[in-house]
């Protein structure tokens, strides 16, 4: 029987304590995060709480005041969500499901690496470029999210109807090479034809056109152009989440599933999406939490105009913004300030509640579908 030797009872005694103090941190961490959250929680009622129970607060001025921020919050993370979360899931699912893996390993880092454009980065480009451009060109930007989904649909009819040969050159594993020229196709197509159109069918001029026969009013940086940039930046988070998702979807149940004569859209639908739909919901909540706490988009984006209305063509205020440009001159202590806060402790509970809600249903979707990855 051969003895231990010291020097290797040393190590192990090493790598035990080393694991031991490597989880102590890592503990220490997570509590460390949880107290923080909660500190400012606590600051936050605390800075409040006094005032509200004081009788400080006019109730007038706090309905003037936040009920505008409030709804700009949620207009401009509703108008980021609808243009992220398609493009994102669909991203997702043509990645985990159809794209090759030698493709996928090449994009999805790309993707990835978007989410650390800075804020500050995209909403200046959407300010000072994006905004006057579309201006410019409002009707052929209208146009063209309505040519691009149809462009899309239209390709996926040819490709059907394709010969089997010619299938195999453009396979869906590359669609994502294939279809960008056919989309820079159509892009150049619809500001070829936009103004000729504009000119015939709304005397020349759009935006004077909405003004005169359905009264709105066009602002330069407005709903739209808060969706677009505030959807692109929250698209990459999005995309991450749900790819890793789909990913996860033990291949086995698909294979299944087409071996019992489903096609490869039903198998999507009936046992892939179901299977991943926690994760899924997860990222869309984690995207919308994104969106309602952006500051420098919005600040730069959306003219930061305190109005309440559902048109895209108009600006909005939210409340981080609000917080970012109003805080810095407001007097500690004056009912200014604490208007401010109430309306950071508004927004930290709004998003402690929408992260609450994701994993609430979170969990319940996994329970409702872990039989689908053979749990008992």
């Amino acid at each position: 029987m051969i003895e231990p030797s010291s020097a290797s009872s040393s190590r192990s005694l090493w790598r035990r304590q080393r694991d031991r103090l490597a989880t102590a941190l890592i503990m220490a961490g997570g509590i460390g995060v949880i107290v923080a959250v909660l500190a400012i929680g606590v600051f936050l009622v605390l800075e409040v709480l006094p005032a509200l129970l004081g009788g400080v607060f006019d109730p007038a001025r706090i309905r003037l005041e936040l009920t505008p921020m409030a709804w700009g919050t949620l207009k401009a993370a509703l108008w980021a969500m609808l243009f992220a979360i398609p493009l994102a899931l669909g991203a997702a699912i043509h990645s985990a499901l159809f794209m090759s893996q030698r493709l996928r390993s090449r994009m999805k880092p790309t993707l990835e690496m978007m989410e650390a454009l800075p804020g500050v980065v995209i909403g200046f480009v959407a300010g000072l470029v994006l905004a006057p451009w579309v201006e410019r060109h409002l009707a052929g930007s209208l146009a063209l999210l309505l040519v691009l989904p149809l462009g899309v649909l239209l390709a996926a009819a040819i490709w059907r109807r394709l010969p089997a040969v010619w299938r195999r050159h453009f396979s869906l594993s590359r669609a994502g090479l294939w279809l960008v020229p056919w989309l820079m196709l159509l892009v150049f197509a619809t500001f070829s034809l936009a103004p000729g159109l504009e000119a015939l069918l709304f005397d020349g001029s759009l935006r004077n056109w909405l003004d005169r026969e359905l009264g709105l009013d066009y602002a330069t940086r407005n709903a739209m152009i808060v969706g677009l940039a505030m959807g692109f930046a929250v698209m990459p988070s999005v995309y991450a989440l749900a790819e890793d998702a789909l990913s996860g979807v033990p291949s086995r149940l698909g294979e299944g599933a087409q071996a019992l004569g489903a096609t490869r859209w039903q198998t999507l639908w009936r046992v892939v999406l179901p299977a991943a739909a926690p994760g899924i919901f997860a990222a869309m909540m984690i995207g919308t939490g994104r969106a309602v706490g952006e500051t420098m988009i919005v600040l730069m984006a959306s003219g930061n105009t305190a109005l309440m209305s559902l048109s895209p063509f108009e600006g909005m205020r939210t409340m981080a913004a609000g917080i970012a440009v109003e805080l810095p001159e407001a007097v500690p202590g004056s009912e200014a300030y604490l208007l401010l806060i109430l309306a950071a402790l508004l927004l930290f509970l709004f998003t402690f509640l929408v992260n609450t809600l994701a994993e609430v249903v979170r969990s319940r979707l996994r329970r409702r579908y872990r039989w689908l990855d053979g749990a008992p």
